[in-house]
């Protein structure tokens, strides 16, 4: 059975715009976090093998809907599952809640690559990288 990664996180001050909600830009910031947080859990490092030709998983596709504004101190869920597994890339979708109410929906799509000079190249993912999203595969 596929499961939701979540992260619990309050809406800090300086993460406001002048009307007192969270800056738009800042949904991604969260989304970025979240997927961080997400690799973390599995064990698996974000950076493979730095000053090697490192391993790295680059957005190429990001989109975030908002329904309703949150505000300073207000906590949010964000929820976080995969959606699709390629044989380069992955898709998540993280949705934003506040008090159990949808505020935005956001999806990433990532491929996996070898960053070398200056260079990304896309690899097939691990076979045990790949396992373990397909276990949380929705």
């Amino acid at each position: 059975m596929p499961q939701e990664f979540v992260l619990t996180r309050r809406v800090h001050f300086s993460e406001t715009d002048r009307a007192g909600v969270l800056y738009f830009a800042h949904y991604y910031r969260f989304m970025e976090e979240t997927e961080h947080a997400f690799w973390r859990s599995l064990g698996v490092p974000v950076v493979m093998g730095i000053g090697q030709g490192e391993t790295s998983w680059p957005r190429v596709a990001t989109s975030c809907e908002h329904f309703a504004p949150v505000r300073f101190d207000d906590e949010l869920e964000l929820a976080l599952r995969v959606v699709k597994v390629g044989h380069k890339s992955v898709t998540y979708e993280v949705e934003f809640r506040c008090d159990g109410k949808r505020i935005a929906l956001g999806r990433m799509t990532a491929v996996y690559c070898t960053i070398a000079d200056d260079q990304f190249r896309p690899r097939v993912i691990p076979d045990a990288v790949r396992d373990k999203l397909e276990e949380r595969l929705e």
